[in-house]
């Protein structure tokens, strides 16, 4: 239970603050948001079990999916030098 509201809270905060003009597109808030989701995914993954983490982290990359994508082109090119 305190997983899911975890989850839920964060996903509110994602969508408050997405839905606020930025001059950086938003990238400041995105680094805000997984400063804070790894901690809750933490709390959600020792309250709620292992199907809790799995559901925090689908949720958190469908939230964070730009950033996660703009990461992986980031370690794919690091990779090739």
């Amino acid at each position: 239970m305190i997983a899911t509201v975890l989850i839920c809270g964060w996903v509110v905060l994602a969508q408050i603050l997405q839905s606020i003009p930025s001059k950086d597109n938003h990238w400041g808030r995105a680094y805000f948001l997984i400063a804070v989701g790894i901690p809750t995914l933490g709390m959600a993954t020792y309250s709620g079990g292992v199907w809790a983490a799995v559901l925090g982290l689908g949720v958190g990359i469908a939230v964070l999916r730009w950033p996660l994508y703009r990461g992986v082109n980031w370690l794919k090119e690091k990779a090739l030098r």
